[in-house]
């Protein structure tokens, strides 16, 4: 069920949720990168609205929302509800 309203989520929203998650997980856009295989400059674009998460993508930010618990579910249900 999250990870299809993850799915749902448009820009800038998805950029805004990847940039709290990143935020609540204590990680640079570096790091953050690096946990996904993909490059730093591919998280700015998300976090500034310039592209999207390819569904692999979403699917690892999905599973990192639910290692947060409660918290992770917060964030996307915040997000989702601007949708």
């Amino acid at each position: 069920m999250a990870i299809k309203k993850l799915s749902i989520i448009n820009q800038p929203e998805i950029g805004k949720l990847i940039r709290e998650l990143r935020i609540e997980m204590e990680l640079t856009q570096e790091q953050f990168a690096a946990l996904l295989g993909v490059v730093y400059p591919t998280v700015n674009r998300w976090e500034n609205g310039r592209s999207q998460p390819s569904p692999l993508a979403l699917q690892q930010i999905q599973r990192m929302l639910q290692e947060l618990g409660e918290r992770g579910n917060e964030l996307l249900q915040q997000y989702a509800a601007e949708n």
